[in-house]
């Protein structure tokens, strides 16, 4: 089976609605002042390390994060969709207390079993998890033995640390992934190395 060199899963740099600790998945937030910052730290940290392409969600806030990375060396920028956020149904863009206050019964039902319920109108962590461990598998053929950058989310992230390391999945909240932070890996055929975590 085919599967990448290394890879460092990067999450992007701050937006308002991390500010104001909303639920945010598909939404195309922007990142602030601070969150530009950030990933002009991540552009430096990448500037000396080769890469060989550089893989974003599609949303401004990995998009542009991924940009900062490449800066002026035409790595290749490959947009993928899977790797986004769990999506978040009808909690999207509101607080936890919003959630509990419209969806008292689905908040209950999703905080009791996050593996198998899902958000209102949105996606489980099951559902999430498997759509990321497929493109694991599809990034592993399309790239094989290169250096991969995946500007991503938390949620993506936690999942892939779980699938890799062995971890139960609803204990994906044991694996913390700041904003503007690098996880890296590194894979062979019999298992994978985990190098960093949360690195800022």
């Amino acid at each position: 089976m085919a599967i990448p060199r290394s890879v460092c899963f990067v999450r992007h740099g701050q937006t308002d609605w991390n500010l104001s600790r909303r639920y945010m998945g598909r939404s195309n937030r922007t990142l602030t002042a601070y969150g530009a910052r950030q990933a002009e730290v991540l552009a430096r940290y990448f500037s000396a390390r080769r890469i060989d392409v550089i893989v974003h969600t599609g949303l401004d806030r990995t998009e542009a994060t991924a940009r900062a990375i490449a800066g002026k060396r035409g790595t290749p920028l490959v947009c993928d969709l899977a790797w986004r956020e769990t999506d978040h149904g009808d909690w999207e863009g509101l607080t936890y207390r919003e959630v509990m206050q419209r969806y008292p019964d689905n908040a209950r039902a999703r905080f009791a079993d996050a593996f198998n319920t899902a958000p209102q109108g949105g996606e489980s962590l099951a559902a999430m998890s498997a759509r990321v461990q497929a493109a694991w598998q599809q990034l592993g053929t399309q790239f094989p033995n290169q250096r991969i950058v995946i500007v991503t989310h938390a949620g993506p992230i936690q999942a892939m640390l779980c699938h890799l390391m062995s971890t139960p999945l609803d204990q994906h909240w044991r694996w913390c992934c700041d904003l503007g932070s690098i996880t890296a890996v590194d894979c062979y055929p019999s298992t994978t190395i985990l190098r960093y975590v949360n690195r800022r």
